[in-house]
Order: C-alpha cells, then sequence, then structure tokens
C-alpha cells in the first residue's frame, strides 16, 4: 500500500471529482461558454480559406486578363477573411468579448414569428419555380407582394400595383441597362 506525500497512514487519498462546479469537466465546458466568439472567428477563416481556394484555382484565359483580373477581388476578399478571422480570434483569446445583444426595438422574451419566416420562405421558393415558365416580370412581382404581404402590409389595391412597377423597373434595369439577361417569359415580346 502507498500513501501519499499529505495523506495520513492508514487512510485513502482524497478522489479527484469527475463532475460538480470547479471540476475540469465544468472548467472545460465554461471556457468554451466564455470563448464561444471563437467559433465566429473559425467559421471566418473556413470561408476565407473556401474564398481563396476558388479564387487561385480559378481558369483564366490569358486574353480576359487586364491590370485588374477576375481573380484580384476574391483573392483580396479571402486575404481579409483570414486577418479578420486571426485578429477576432486573437482578441477573444486577450479576453475581449462582444457586446451582449439587447435589442433595438424588440421584445427578446416573445416567441419567433414562424408564419412570417416560413411565408417569405413560400414566396421565395414560388419565385424560384415560377421564373422560369413566367419570367422575370410576372414572378418578380409576386415575389414583392407576397414578401410584402408576409410582412404585415394589407393594402389589397395598392401592393400589387407597387409590385408590378418595380418588378418592371428592376427587369428594364438589369437587362437594358446592365446587360443581365432575366427571363421574359410570356411578356418578352411585349417588354
Amino acid at each position: 500500500m502507498t500513501t501519499h506525500p499529505n495523506t495520513p497512514a492508514g487512510t485513502s487519498p482524497p478522489k479527484e471529482e469527475t463532475s460538480g462546479p470547479g471540476t475540469p469537466a465544468s472548467r472545460g465546458t465554461s471556457w468554451l461558454r466564455e470563448h464561444s466568439e471563437l467559433g465566429v472567428g473559425l467559421m471566418l477563416l473556413v470561408l476565407g480559406v473556401l474564398v481563396l481556394t476558388d479564387a487561385l484555382t480559378m481558369d483564366v484565359d490569358i486574353t480576359q486578363r487586364g491590370p485588374v483580373g477576375p481573380k484580384t477581388v476574391p483573392i483580396v476578399v479571402g486575404i481579409g477573411l483570414l486577418v479578420v478571422a486571426v485578429l477576432l480570434s486573437l482578441d477573444v483569446l486577450r479576453g475581449g468579448r462582444g457586446e451582449a445583444e439587447g435589442g433595438e426595438d424588440i421584445d427578446l422574451s416573445e416567441p419567433s414569428d414562424w408564419r412570417t419566416v416560413l411565408l417569405l420562405a413560400g414566396v421565395f421558393l414560388g419565385n424560384a419555380v415560377l421564373i422560369g415558365p413566367l419570367g422575370f416580370p410576372i414572378s418578380g412581382a409576386l415575389l414583392f407582394w407576397g414578401s410584402a404581404y408576409a410582412l404585415g402590409s394589407r393594402h389589397l389595391q395598392r401592393d400589387p400595383l407597387i409590385a408590378a412597377g418595380l418588378s418592371l423597373v428592376t427587369y428594364f434595369i438589369f437587362n437594358n441597362l446592365l446587360g443581365v439577361p432575366l427571363p421574359g417569359g410570356p411578356l418578352m415580346g411585349v417588354i
């Protein structure tokens, strides 16, 4: 029988606790809670590596190059993400903490409004399905009107007119001024 230096003869040494406050397991959980912002730093690091990998493996034709090629912006964004990830992680490890969200004009004790979230998700999904057969002017009008309805607007005469106008203006700007072709659908010959 071996005795520990500070244990009287004939008694067993104190056992290490495996649970409860102040134990190694609870200290690890506490440390993770206190440094949860490191998860954001890790996410930014992974995103930066992904952006840089994608930018550096991009196929670029030699004739498309100019003083600033198509790889420049993704490389700058990827490096910026890596720098922010490292700086955020260093700040968190040095004791920096983000300010708790106070909720500007919302009541944080109220539950989430899942009806609105599901209505908006349905409107966006409907737009994705209808943009091909109906074209952007019609599906965009449904998107804008449906979003306004989901967010609480109940002006059933005014909202569809504003949505149609906004959709037509958006179609014209993207298709004619910016040169980004959007599907016109059945209105292709009219517009």
